[in-house]
């Protein structure tokens, strides 16, 4: 067994490698996605609109799926409730986002774009669809839609994930 502060040789870093397979290589992937995409959104379509990237997925979140809670936001997102509000009331003081309709339940606060953030929304799909073309570039039509199908699957089954 080799000790943690020390760095694996080639031939460890080889058969850990070797190990990763299947579902396990799939998630690995996801994983990758996930941490490297925040780059080409934040440098393609949230500084060019002067967002932070967890402004701009509040604007999309709410763009796409209409009113939402900041709890919801946060569960969506995957970011910290505080992160969520902070950024509500950022977005809320540049007249981007004001608060819903559906007051019924005084204790769920949802949030709505603005006039101004749909308008900013319409701004991010040229942007999403200058850095879509970019990262799929030449990949076929059939496997965009494959990932397409199976990013729904795993996405269905992630909100359904209990372990």
């Amino acid at each position: 067994m080799r000790l943690m502060d020390t760095p694996p040789t080639t031939a460890q870093a080889d058969q850990n490698i070797a190990l990763i397979e299947g579902e396990v290589a799939l998630l690995v992937d996801l994983l990758k996605l996930g941490t490297f995409i925040g780059t080409p959104m934040r440098e393609g379509v949230a500084d060019p609109l002067g967002l932070t990237t967890t402004d701009l997925r509040i604007v999309l979140a709410l763009g796409g799926e209409g009113e939402l809670a900041g709890h919801d936001l946060s569960e969506i997102m995957g970011v910290p409730p505080m992160n969520v509000s902070r950024a509500i009331a950022a977005l809320m003081q540049r007249g981007l986002v004001e608060p819903g309709s559906n007051r019924r339940n005084r204790r769920r606060k949802p949030v709505r774009l603005t006039t101004a953030g749909q308008e900013l929304f319409a701004q991010t799909i040229p942007a999403l669809a200058h850095v879509g073309a970019d990262l799929f570039k030449g990949v076929p039509a059939r496997d965009r839609e494959a990932f397409r199908r199976v990013a729904a699957a795993v996405l269905a089954r992630i909100g359904r994930w209990g372990g």
